[in-house]
């Protein structure tokens, strides 16, 4: 496992993001502004299609993903698609639309953690523009027809404002459509890569539909796609993904020098990303800077002795949580476990009332009085292992139900899985939590830790299924094989 850890801190850099159906969608539209550029995000799209004719993440089937990433696919092959094959795909693909829009009541609310980011306020521009297109028939009062009423009472709230860098809908600007693109601030939405929030989607809508002349958004996405032609959901997204691996081999008591010393250049990163009373983004440069990358970047800084101004934890906090972005409708639980972990780096005892603030909130959003979603990943073992992890021996009275939980999902082989597969990622999850409640004198039996230990080494290499959630699903290749190398490095300290 240390060979391993150093191998990753050797490598790790710029990112590993996973490329979606739906950002490459977008760029695959762009064929009037740069053909070549667009015909590879064409290639890679017809070569994603799953077979049943839809867009998105193959596992898990997550109806909101498959929803737009499918409305985007479809959007992007009719306006270019102009081969045999690709009439083909289309075909199939109205076939798997209709399927899906006839069982959208029932298939949206089978989302245990509710909709993608923007969900309500993309799609029905797209489904406006498929509509036109002839792609699927008028929505009308059904579900995702009255998506469209829900997207007008909200650009009603925003009316009087206008869209620019420092606002997280420029991260979603693609849900302004043809209707409401005079709420963008195009003097100042751009970041300074030339993207619009780091996000290729929007970037590639602020190109085909508001200024195609751009030639630093064009720049951008030239940098943005893949060889093969895939696009990913951010980019770039290095503070995320640092602060994400360092944590996770943070887990590890058995760090030696040489292990401790690669961390530094990664936490030197993140420290000059790291803005005074203010906190960060998922990137260095991105003008709006979040809860979460913030809380856990101050958790993983203080682990390792760097020090970072207490107070930028406080300019998160609202009446009874700790938010992501300001303005947010949905909360993220997450992202209170993440203020937990830092509170208790802070040296905050858990009697303190922002340390309570964050624990009651976690007992108020508990499913079952045993386990967590969340709406930035699709498994609840996420969530729930992260919170076993920064409340063992801080406070124990939250997590004895979950930690029983974990232990009596256990699959047969020794592997953990929400949905119908079990995964590598979410086995991980399950081991940390488990190995740091049994280290932290918690009983847990050695076979349950080893059968799951077995399973994992089996299993751990990528692809990952698609787990996290933006404005679709996707993953970091980096954060996830330093879930799996923190979980066995854990297991083989407590196994001994």
């Amino acid at each position: 496992m240390k060979k391993k850890i150093i191998d990753l801190l050797k490598e790790l850099g710029p990112g590993k993001i996973s490329p979606t159906a739906y950002d490459s969608a977008w760029v695959a539209r762009l064929d009037h502004i740069d053909r070549e550029l667009s015909n590879r995000a064409l290639e890679w799209l017809t070569e994603h299609q799953h077979p049943d004719g839809s867009w998105g993440a193959a596992t898990p089937f997550y109806y909101h993903d498959r929803v737009i990433s499918t409305l985007a696919a479809m959007i992007a092959l009719t306006h270019r698609g102009r081969r045999a094959r690709d009439r083909q795909q289309i075909e199939k693909g109205l076939m798997a639309l209709e399927q899906i829009t006839s069982g959208a009541t029932k298939g949206l609310m089978a989302d245990p953690n509710g909709a993608t980011a923007g969900f309500e306020m993309i799609v029905p521009t797209l489904l406006a523009e498929a509509e036109e297109l002839g792609i699927i028939k008028r929505q009308g009062d059904k579900i995702l027809g009255r998506l469209s009423k829900q997207r007008q009472a909200k650009l009603a709230i925003l009316k009087n404002k206008k869209i620019d860098r420092s606002m997280t809908a420029a991260f979603s600007a693609e849900m302004a459509g043809t209707d409401a693109q005079s709420m963008l601030d195009l003097n100042n939405i751009q970041e300074q890569d030339g993207s619009i929030s780091h996000s290729p989607s929007a970037t590639a809508y602020y190109l085909a539909k508001v200024c195609p002349d751009n030639s630093a958004a064009l720049a951008y996405l030239r940098k943005a796609i893949a060889h093969d032609g895939g696009t990913p959901m951010a980019l770039p997204f290095e503070v995320c993904e640092r602060a994400w691996v360092l944590w996770n081999i943070s887990l590890v008591n058995s760090l030696d020098t040489e292990t401790t010393e690669l961390c530094e250049p990664h936490l030197e990163k993140l420290l000059s990303s790291w803005k005074p009373l203010r906190g960060v983004g998922f990137t260095r440069d991105h003008s709006v800077m979040d809860g979460d990358d913030t809380s856990l970047t101050f958790d993983v800084l203080s682990h390792f002795g760097q020090k970072v101004d207490f107070e930028t934890l406080l300019q998160f906090e609202e009446e009874d949580h700790f938010r992501c972005y300001p303005l947010e409708i949905s909360y993220s639980i997450s992202t209170n476990v993440h203020f937990l972990g830092a509170f208790r780096q802070a040296g905050l005892k858990p009697q303190h009332p922002i340390v309570q603030k964050a624990i009651q909130y976690l007992y108020k959003t508990r499913t079952s009085d045993a386990f967590w979603f969340d709406k930035w990943h699709a498994s609840p073992y996420y969530t729930t292992a992260h919170t076993i992890i920064v409340c063992s021996n801080y406070y124990n009275d939250l997590i004895f139900n979950s930690i029983d939980w974990i232990i009596n999902n256990q699959n047969k082989d020794g592997s953990w899985g929400f949905y119908t597969s079990p995964t590598a990622e979410e086995t991980a999850y399950a081991l940390q939590a488990l190995s740091t409640w049994k280290n932290s004198g918690g009983k847990v039996d050695r076979k349950i830790l080893l059968k799951g230990w077995n399973w994992l080494k089996e299993h751990s290499e990528p692809p990952y299924p698609y787990l996290w959630i933006a404005k679709s699903l996707n993953y970091s290749e980096w954060i996830i094989k330093a879930e799996i190398l923190s979980a066995s490095a854990l297991v083989e300290e407590t196994l001994g």
